[in-house]
């Protein structure tokens, strides 16, 4: 069993400004941003995040590493980034099969592996380079990625994350156990900077974001 602690990363109200210099015919590398960035979800934010949130959403519930570090992305996680002052960049971006996700104006930005914090820092520096003068970004979770559960379980698949599930929890989401499941442990196979870690849990083990939990059959 490992630890495991959640923290609230509220989303600090930043500033950013454009300047444009009087008389200059040519474009301002500092102007706000003018292209139109389509979001993943077509509903506007402002009716998703609901009347009392902010416009990008509320808070994200943070998950610790084992260890207690900081949690790492990876494929699969959903990142809410908020540029202030610029709404077309403003969005959810998934992250993709390449640990990457796509930003108007920087384009790719690898995130497999970094923190949210680490994220924030990569595209501020970017977009500050070139395009944005004195960009203030901000970089939380919106969701976490899935789980896999497979073996003796009536619904095998994939299922979306939720803070401090448990690995009984997760055969409950699954449809439970099958007629000829173990149900005294499982196996979980788990990605943890770049190393595959495989173990045999107990049915009250916390599971993490992206783990793959095996669930054995009865031999009698």
């Amino acid at each position: 069993m490992f630890g495991f602690h959640v923290r609230r990363v509220a989303v600090a109200g930043l500033v950013a400004c454009s300047m444009l210099n009087a008389g200059c015919a040519g474009i301002d590398p500092f102007a706000p941003v003018a292209a139109v960035v389509e979001a993943t979800d077509p509903t506007p934010i402002a009716v998703r995040a609901g009347p009392n949130l902010p416009p990008w959403g509320p808070a994200a519930v943070v998950v610790e590493e084992a260890d207690g570090g900081p949690y790492k992305l990876d494929s699969g996680d959903k990142l809410r980034i908020f540029v202030y002052g610029q709404p077309n960049l403003s969005r959810l971006y998934m992250v993709d099969g390449e640990g990457r996700i796509s930003v108007p104006l920087i384009g790719e930005v690898g995130v497999r592996g970094s923190t949210t914090k680490g994220v924030a820092r990569t595209i501020t520096r970017r977009l500050g380079t070139q395009f944005v003068k004195d960009p203030q970004v901000t970089v939380d979770i919106a969701q976490y990625r899935p789980f896999f559960i497979l073996g003796e379980v009536r619904n095998a698949g994939q299922y979306p994350y939720v803070s401090g599930l448990t690995v009984q929890a997760a055969v409950a989401i699954a449809g439970g156990y099958a007629d000829r499941a173990n149900e005294r442990g499982v196996r979980i196979t788990r990605k943890h900077d770049g190393l595959i870690e495989k173990m045999d849990v107990p049915p009250d083990y916390v599971i993490r974001p992206g783990d793959e939990i095996y669930v054995y059959e009865r031999w009698f």
